[in-house]
């Protein structure tokens, strides 16, 4: 199935919630050429007004926003349109926020960063398909650096707590949070 005949469905309807400016303007313009109607929010609090006001038949939710947590827009979603499909991405990905994220209604899961394809092939994927491996997966450098800062962010960037949860010495962890993120 080519982009151009890609099987919406009669409502059209798009809520992309995401506080990265630059990546949901791009995202909006490419969901609009593949002919869904693309409404953006920018925060926790513009997804559920848009949600209330207008649920949407498809939606594309980033975990973590300025204001909050994106699965609390998805809760308003699941609650006002029952059959919405919903993507939730994140930068952070991690198997509990995924289970979070599918228990609370989300029909997927994507780590960041997903382009255009990955969240419209997401979004139409049949109940019973299984997605296709992804075309990069993270290396397993990237996952333990993924975990170290989400178990940092998670300890308010207390660096003596992260450490004692990790299971590792403060000293090696303020190494490892001074280098760059691996690839």
């Amino acid at each position: 199935m080519t982009e151009a005949q890609l099987d919406i469905g009669e409502d059209k309807t798009l809520l992309l919630v995401d506080d990265d400016e630059p990546f949901l303007k791009r995202l909006a313009k490419a969901m609009e050429k593949r002919g869904f109607e693309v409404e953006i929010a920018e925060s926790v609090a513009a997804g559920r007004a848009s949600a209330m006001a207008r649920p949407p038949a498809y939606a594309v939710c980033d975990l973590r926003l300025g204001d909050g947590n994106g699965l609390d827009v998805v809760e308003v979603i699941r609650a006002r349109r029952p059959d919405a499909r919903i993507v939730v991405l994140t930068g952070y990905g991690a198997i509990a926020t995924a289970v979070a994220a599918v228990k609370i209604g989300a029909t997927d899961y994507l780590s960041k960063p997903a382009d255009a394809t990955d969240i419209t092939n997401a979004l139409l994927a049949g109940d019973a398909d299984l997605p296709p491996p992804p075309e990069n997966p993270m290396s397993a450098d990237r996952v333990r650096w993924e975990h170290i800062q989400r178990v940092y962010e998670l300890c308010d960037r207390n660096v003596s707590e992260t450490a004692r949860r990790l299971n590792m010495h403060r000293r090696t962890l303020q190494r490892i949070l001074a280098k760059r993120s691996p690839k």
